[in-house]
């Protein structure tokens, strides 16, 4: 069953004759997905990020400018408001329809879900303010170029990205020995700009180390010091930059030397948090904690250390060269067992399901109703932690018997010219169980057989 599990394991699903294709070289199929930049296999062409945030900023001058000049319930103030919705909501359902274009579509499904465990591993969410428009292009500008390169690049590249900052808010972030501090100071000398710590902090805990990984409250708040003044162009007037692009402060940011996991980093600018986020990238803890969350997604909700250790080591041996670390998974003796330990979460439901159907979305109304009847919203995780990666999270009685819903009105919608046995065939394999084929071949209707397919446990794991 080895195909089986190069497809339905590493990949989204299987594709009509995704099998078959498989079948020859398992483990060779999967690495040769693991070559250069992932690219969107959509065929959407997607606004960059600093354009909607230019627009968005305008937008909200203008909403601004038409409450200051009545209340907010005047036809004025409505319209700037529905400006406001309209320079991002646009965006977001696009760019929600080309993630799932390019699940569905790709012919590197191993290196497409791997795009998409980075980007739930350094979550922002769009239901925060100026996030909602850009909440997707951070996967598709900072990940999807480095997911197959080195960590240290794409840890850089996220967080750098105004999704990023302007999600754990550093754009608000001010030195207290720095010049705009000392502006500030002089306007009003009761108000006093401080350090934002929540990029530091979940740059520390989230991105790289790990909880234990062995940094203190003072680091914390020294790598905070060194991430002053790495904000977005155009929120605090301008630098001379693009708006809406990644922009380094220098006003704000606090100077001096500083001093993180004990190694000291001299004052240089930009460079200095450069500096830090290439430590971190190296160090030892970074390794353990990036090998553990690979391990759980791929393999078991409950790592086996044993394949933990291997990632481990060869992230270390690589210095961080992801695809190194990847070919250790698909090496890795455990990630091939049966049966599939792993619960989908309701957006590889949806994709698989897509997958094996076919079926292209033209629209993002086709797909965003199923992720949020579903319980997973696209790019909107709500936390910096990123949705849950484990069974306990997805199972319980009322998320199931959603999926049952969602299967049951599938099976009604797509019932039309299929052939439930091939069907079962071409999703599944040898893995298809006798009990599966058995129900599948006496469903009383088409509709019926396609949600049973789609409920069966095997269907529901990976």
């Amino acid at each position: 069953m080895l195909s089986e599990i190069a497809v339905l394991r590493f990949g989204l699903g299987a594709r009509p004759g995704e099998l078959t294709d498989a079948a020859h070289d398992p483990r060779g199929w999967l690495v040769r997905q693991l070559s250069g930049p992932v690219p969107l296999a959509s065929s959407l062409t997607l606004t960059p990020s600093a354009s909607i945030l230019a627009d968005v900023m305008e937008a909200r001058q203008k909403r601004r400018q038409a409450r200051a000049d009545g209340s907010a319930a005047t036809p004025a103030a409505t319209a700037a408001a529905e400006l406001v919705k309209q320079a991002w909501l646009p965006h977001y359902r696009e760019q929600v329809l080309a993630r799932t274009q390019s699940a569905v579509l790709t012919d590197r499904p191993f290196a497409e879900r791997l795009v998409q465990f980075w980007s739930n591993h350094f979550a922002v969410s769009a239901d925060k303010g100026l996030v909602t428009g850009i909440a997707g292009t951070l996967e598709n500008e900072a990940i999807r170029p480095h997911a197959c390169g080195h960590f240290a690049d794409l840890l850089r590249a996220v967080e750098q990205h105004p999704a990023m900052i302007l999600f754990l808010d550093n754009q608000a972030s001010v030195g207290p020995n720095s010049r705009a501090q000392r502006l500030f100071a002089r306007r009003d000398p009761q108000h006093r700009h401080g350090i934002n710590e929540n990029l530091a902090r979940e740059t520390l805990e989230l991105h790289t180390l790990g909880v234990n990984g062995g940094y203190t409250q003072a680091d914390v708040t020294s790598f905070a010091r060194v991430l002053t003044g790495w904000s977005v162009e155009g929120l605090h007037g301008r630098a001379g930059g693009e708006p809406g692009t990644f922009v380094f402060r220098e006003a704000a940011h606090e100077p001096g030397a500083q001093t993180v996991l004990g190694r000291r980093f001299a004052e240089d600018g930009i460079a200095q948090g450069e500096a830090v986020l290439d430590m971190l990238a190296k160090h030892p803890s970074t390794a353990r904690f990036l090998a553990t969350k690979l391990t759980r997604h791929f393999i078991a909700d409950d790592p086996p250390p044993a394949a933990v250790d291997r990632l481990t080591r060869a992230y270390q041996d690589s210095e961080g060269f992801l695809p190194s670390v990847y070919r250790a998974l698909v090496e890795e003796d455990l990630t091939w067992q049966m049966p599939a330990q792993k619960f989908k979460t309701p957006q590889d439901l949806v994709f698989s399901t897509l997958r094996t159907l076919g079926i292209e979305p033209s629209d993002p109304g086709d797909v965003l109703p199923g992720f949020e009847f579903l319980g997973q919203r696209t790019f909107t995780p709500g936390s910096p932690a990123g949705w849950p990666d484990t069974a306990r999270n997805w199972d319980g009685p009322d998320a199931l018997m959603h999926r049952v819903l969602w299967a049951t009105r599938v099976g009604e919608r797509f019932e039309h010219g299929l052939d439930p046995q091939k069907l079962c065939d071409q999703a599944l394999g040898r893995c298809a169980r006798p009990e599966t084929r058995s129900a599948v071949a006496h469903a009383a209707t088409g509709a019926q057989a396609l949600a049973l397919l789609i409920m069966s446990p095997e269907f529901q794991r990976r």
